[in-house]
């Protein structure tokens, strides 16, 4: 699997992640108060100004930009972000490849704020939700964040005990830096 672009899901896998239910009961609580029995993080950062930079960081999102920046592969239903589109997830090199798989719980599409969260499905090594989303503020500032809450879902994550919340702090200081290193429009 490419870590610089998106690639297809394959047909098999595709339908087998549509038939899949969420891992997690609180599907779509990143809207809002993170459920309890997680772990919770939100991080931020201000990545320019005005509606053009905006725009620009909206579609990046919405086209896998932020995961793709942050070295992770992306294969899925939909180059484009919809509510609905599967994806598998992907870090690491060779064996030491982790799968991730996942769908997106609901989309973002408002005129100073952009983005989608997406839950984990059976096969990811955690449990629970991740949002990305833009905003464009009253001072002009457009800020991107993360917000999500986990948990251990499979053995390794388990066993990594508290390297797990460390390790999803690291990626989301990625997606940060990903997203702040895209060149001004």
């Amino acid at each position: 699997m490419r870590t610089d672009a998106v690639t297809p899901l394959d047909p098999t896998t595709a339908s087998q992640l549509r038939a899949s239910g969420y891992t997690y009961f609180e599907v779509g609580a990143t809207r809002g108060e993170m459920p309890s029995g997680y772990h919770h993080q939100r991080r931020e950062t201000a990545i320019g100004t005005g509606h053009d930079r905006f725009v620009q960081c909206a579609r990046a999102i919405m086209t896998w930009q932020v995961q793709l920046r942050a070295g992770i592969a992306v294969a899925t239903t939909d180059a484009t972000v919809v509510e609905g589109t599967v994806a598998r997830l992907a870090i690491g090199v060779g064996p030491v490849r982790i799968h991730a798989p996942a769908r997106v719980v609901y989309v973002v599409d408002e005129p100073r704020h952009a983005g989608f969260a997406y839950g984990t499905l059976p096969g990811h090594p955690e449990l629970g939700e991740e949002l990305f989303a833009v905003e464009h503020r009253d001072d002009d500032t457009v800020v991107f964040g993360v917000a999500a809450f986990s948990r251990s879902g499979s053995r390794l994550t388990t066993v990594a005990g508290p390297l797990g919340p460390l390790a999803q702090k690291f990626v989301a200081g990625r997606y940060l830096r990903g997203m702040a290193s895209l060149p001004q429009p």
